[in-house]
């Protein structure tokens, strides 16, 4: 049985590299939740403050949301490749994405936040906006497509310097498009577009158009090289866009007070919105192993696809046992209700003194992932053994 040939409904190295990229997200949740230092708003990414180590805890999780959203656009070619027509593709784009879009508000915040205080319009909002403006885009020839996704990847940054002061409504069109920005809606409540689609939907559309490496009769080894090749070159591209250090990322990296944290410096990146520089280092890593992941499968990396294969599925279930778990821990060290009706209860309000150690939240990461693998492999084993159409909007 090839990767391929008779298991082509699932493609394994993109569940795998799914999965690996879920399971490091949880880490950065976990982070959110149980670490002593960010609870007391320490920032991983300030080289004045941060170690290596912490440094690196947050730098690793960056893959997270651009792999995830490039694999998306991946995930759409082989929707449409099992015979659908083009409409079909985009009636499914349409009602995806508004379905994504509602549930990042009606379901997504309230497992964050435990409150209604701050709509956090986040990764999952981004996608579905993006899939959104697909279900119109996808009716244009596969080639156009990647030449629009290029074009926003490596020329949004030009963008960077328009900026709509203000609350208004042309304010919040501009911060949905490139801006990341927060708009207050009433005393205790505000609205934050902390994904601009923009940069996304470049990284949407040449994920689709990578799909085209997956067809059944594209060569397994040709496709290996071009993924790792291309790889290499967005890695080296990287360096020598980031060594001119003039465009393609708001932040400048400067010599330090030694080498480690002047390395650190160079790596550091802007995510929101992504940047061009941000884009080529994640996406290029993850192409070189996803060329390399194709010959991977063993117990543990079977058991890391079952997460790529239900993403969804398990996005909601780890913040929910993130959540739990935390609100759980809280009491067992010595919380009172008292300090939640003061402080309300979530990643970013939690009591100052909570939390442990990162390498006790490493721990504590590891017990939810495994906490997290049975009702993603329930739910995975439900998904093959029934076809509800219903069934491919989770």
């Amino acid at each position: 049985m090839t990767q391929l040939g008779q298991a082509k409904q699932r493609i394994q190295s993109i569940d795998l590299l799914r999965g690996i990229v879920m399971v490091v997200m949880a880490l950065d949740h976990t982070r959110d939740f149980f670490h002593l230092g960010s609870n007391m708003g320490a920032d991983p990414m300030d080289l004045d403050t941060t170690t290596p180590f912490f440094f690196f805890t947050r730098w690793i999780t960056h893959f997270c949301a651009p792999v995830f959203v490039f694999l998306s656009g991946t995930s759409v070619f082989l929707f449409e490749a099992k015979g659908r027509s083009k409409k079909e593709v985009s009636i499914f784009l349409l009602t995806r994405g508004l379905w994504l879009m509602l549930v990042e508000i009606l379901i997504i915040v309230p497992l964050w936040e435990f409150s209604y205080n701050s709509i956090d319009l986040q990764v999952i909002w981004a996608i579905g906006l993006c899939m959104l403006i697909f279900s119109a885009l996808i009716f244009l020839p596969i080639r156009v497509l990647f030449l629009i996704g290029i074009a926003i990847i490596f020329g949004h940054n030009l963008l960077d310097g328009i900026k709509i002061q203000g609350e208004n409504f042309q304010s919040f069109l501009w911060a949905l498009v490139h801006e990341r920005h927060a708009f207050p809606l009433s005393e205790n409540m505000r609205i934050l577009v902390a994904y601009p689609f923009l940069p996304w939907l470049g990284l949407m559309l040449t994920g689709y158009c990578m799909g085209t490496l997956y067809t059944k009769d594209f060569p397994a080894e040709k496709r290996k090289n071009i993924l790792l090749y291309t790889g290499i070159g967005l890695i080296i591209l990287f360096v020598l866009i980031r060594s001119i250090n003039i465009y393609g990322d708001t932040h400048q990296w400067e010599v330090q007070r030694n080498s480690i944290y002047t390395f650190l410096d160079f790596i550091k990146i802007t995510k929101y919105p992504p940047s061009l520089l941000f884009t080529l280092i994640t996406i290029g890593i993850a192409l070189v192993a996803l060329s390399r992941l194709e010959s991977v499968s063993n117990k543990l990396s079977n058991k890391i696809a079952v997460f790529g294969k239900v993403p969804f599925f398990y996005y909601i279930a780890h913040l929910l046992v993130i959540h739990l778990s935390a609100f759980i821990l809280f009491f067992i060290t010595g919380g009172t209700w008292q300090q939640l009706d003061a402080t309300g209860f979530n990643n970013s309000n939690l009591p100052p003194d909570f939390g442990f150690t990162l390498g006790v939240t490493y721990i504590v990461w590891i017990a939810i992932m495994i906490i997290l693998y049975f009702p993603c492999r329930w739910y995975n084993n439900y998904k093959s053994t029934h076809h509800y159409k219903w069934l491919s909007y989770l």
